[in-house]
């Protein structure tokens, strides 16, 4: 049997000019849904968050000054609770300033993968301290989440979104000037 190479290649997108078959769209859309499903958790974390006096506290009941001292002898890098609690009330606006951030960004589209990175960042560093115990692994949602961001930071947002529009228009403007 002879080797060589596949001619025989499929992009998994439509050409432009031709129309493609359900597979075809469903490829282009498939980071949709979880674009919006995150962009619209991370959206709801950020104001729920925000809204919460109880969390925006150094202490007491549902602060996150409590959050942090409980969770600091079991986080897996504790140096990153011993950080937040230099300013645990400034610790949780950044939180939720960076969900919210996050998940405008990835709902609108909007500097996809950058946003999409930020999702991740915040994603791991919960994940290394507030449900590094949680066991087993599953239960805990910080991870999933983590992966979860991983296409978008990976392939961005191709249609339906900002940045799509932003690329079509610097490819009509190329084109019309080349």
């Amino acid at each position: 049997m002879a080797h060589g190479m596949r001619t025989d290649l499929h992009t998994g997108y439509v050409d432009e000019g031709r129309r493609g078959d359900w597979r075809d769209t469903a490829t282009r859309y498939a980071l949709v849904p979880l674009r919006l499903f995150l962009g619209a958790t991370f959206i709801y974390a950020g104001i729920d968050k925000l809204t919460d006096s109880a969390f925006l506290s150094a202490s007491g009941a549902g602060s996150i000054g409590d959050l942090l001292r409980a969770v600091h002898d079991s986080a897996a890098i504790p140096a990153m609770i011993d950080l937040a609690q230099k300013s645990p009330v400034g610790f949780g606006y950044a939180i939720a300033f960076g969900e919210l951030a996050v998940g405008i960004g990835a709902l609108l589209g909007l500097f996809t993968r950058l946003a999409a990175f930020g999702g991740a960042l915040i994603s791991l560093s919960l994940w290394l301290t507030v449900s590094w115990t949680t066991s087993p692994y599953y239960y805990g949602n910080d991870l999933a989440y983590l992966i979860a961001w991983t296409p978008l930071v990976l392939a961005g947002a191709s249609v339906l979104s900002v940045d799509a529009r932003i690329k079509g228009r610097r490819h009509r403007n190329r084109d019309q000037y080349a």
